[in-house]
């Protein structure tokens, strides 16, 4: 194993959203690619806003995509491992105890006001800053030069002192951030470019402890698509939370695929990649400077292609997972190679699972809508009423054993009239299904049967 230490911190303040779940990604697969060490730290110092449910939507995130952490709670929040803990910072108030102490024995932090202080070395001198109308002591220090491995060299100024433990006793985010990576080891910090801001304070604690500050690399924002607005994607966001995906029973493995690539690039043209590849690609100089944008109907492509590929077994798995959460779920389910037939009929053609109830619906129930758009368009071209009536006198004499005798059989129908297939067809779909969409038509004669085909048609006729 290497020398690599990366580390998620999540705050369990919230849904879990695009934005963590790509930044947990990109430390997971750098820690994967490298043979280091993945480190889950929870950030739960704000009482007020912390949740232990979110802190388990957390856990359930993780793992249900697949990114197994080397360090931190256990996945059920029971204990933990690794020798670093506890991994939650609610639990290390005696290290940062320990860490404020040291500040204040070396002259590199004060009390003023009830808080205290990180002290910056220099020249220090008083202006009046007009925004806050009142006198502020600034500090004249070199600048801080951060060599971020993504962004480049970045210069940012520190001239305040600022506060690393408020009045209430309680310590910042920039102090426990700073204690925890140089007590748990962290080599490399990689996180959102939101925090770019924050790493010129990170910079000089590091100096103030004494201790080399890690390797920086901060990614690029996700940006709302343009139908979405403008700006950050945030968790308000349509499609912006994790838990959606999983309800909609969207496949892990194509999120996390789609997630990789917002940002890097695997240098060459290829989208779709199983999980080996990306670890065995992924490299920080291969992440964008540029920010990425959120594009919802490219993951959804990217989720049907990857549901496209599924074998049968575990489709058809997931389908019933979907179906058993539906009113109905259970007398669709009754006739299992039934179900299973019509299910990997609708594989080939949705694009998610949650659309598989609509999707397949006339399959189960006699009692299924009539798109009416649909009926006046087809109603409204050549003799549909006609053909119909041909279809009801020719389907007692038809083979249904299979999607090819259908088809020859309706065939043998349209050339006996001067007609084609298709002639036939629009109507035929639209009376047995309500719709113009679906499987072919072939197949939803065969497994509807003989004797629900004729009466559906019969039925349609008779009110059309």
């Amino acid at each position: 194993m290497s020398n690599v230490r990366v580390r998620f911190a999540p705050s369990p303040t919230g849904f879990f959203h695009i934005g963590s779940a790509r930044t947990a990604l990109f430390n997971w697969l750098y820690a994967r690619h490298t043979g280091g060490t993945f480190v889950l730290r929870i950030e739960d110092t704000d009482q007020a806003r912390n949740s232990e449910q979110f802190l388990k939507l957390i856990y359930d995130s993780l793992t249900w995509l697949g990114m197994d952490w080397d360090e931190g709670p256990n996945p059920d929040g029971v204990g933990e491992r690794g020798a670093f803990g506890p991994y939650r910072q609610s639990q290390r108030g005696a290290v940062y105890e320990k860490y404020k102490q040291q500040l204040l024995a070396s002259g590199r932090a004060y009390e003023k006001d009830g808080a205290i202080w990180f002290k910056l070395l220099g020249e220090r001198y008083t202006i009046f800053d007009d925004h806050r109308k009142k006198e502020v002591e600034k500090v004249k220090t070199a600048p801080v030069l951060i060599d971020d491995k993504i962004r480049g060299q970045v210069e940012r100024q520190e001239d305040e002192d600022f506060v690393i433990f408020r009045s209430d006793g309680n310590p910042v985010f920039h102090f426990v951030n700073v204690v925890d990576d140089i007590e748990m080891k962290i080599s490399h910090v990689i996180r959102g470019e939101d925090h770019l801001s924050n790493t010129s304070k990170h910079v000089r604690l590091y100096e103030g402890f004494g201790v080399a500050a890690p390797v920086f690399a901060h990614i690029p924002l996700i940006l709302k698509s343009p139908e979405m607005g403008q700006g950050k994607m945030s968790k308000r966001d349509k499609g912006a939370l994790i838990e959606e995906y999983q309800q909609r029973y969207f496949l892990p493995e194509a999120l996390v695929n789609y997630l990789s690539l917002l940002g890097w690039n695997p240098g060459d043209d290829r989208e779709k990649m199983p999980i080996a590849d990306i670890i065995r690609l992924f490299d920080l100089p291969a992440v964008n400077q540029s920010n990425a944008k959120f594009d919802g109907k490219k993951l959804a492509n990217m989720n049907m292609v990857y549901l496209l590929e599924q074998p049968a077994d575990r489709f058809v798995a997931l389908a019933k997972d979907c179906f058993t959460k539906q009113p109905a779920g259970t007398s669709v389910m009754a006739d299992e190679t039934y179900f299973r037939t019509i299910m990997l009929l609708a594989q080939p053609k949705i694009k998610s699972v949650d659309e598989l109830g609509a999707y397949t619906v006339y399959f189960f129930t006699e009692d299924f809508p009539v798109d009416a758009k649909v009926k006046d368009k087809v109603m409204a071209k050549g003799e549909p009423k006609v053909r119909l009536a041909e279809l009801i006198a020719a389907i007692p004499g038809m083979d249904f054993a299979s999607d090819a005798t259908v088809e020859a059989g309706i065939k043998a129908l349209a050339e006996g009239k001067g007609l084609g297939f298709g002639d036939y067809q629009a109507v035929a779909r639209l009376a047995v299904t309500g719709t113009n969409a679906g499987p072919s038509i072939t197949a939803i004669f065969r497994v509807l049967g003989k004797d629900k085909v004729l009466a559906r048609l019969s039925r349609f006729a008779a009110t059309a």
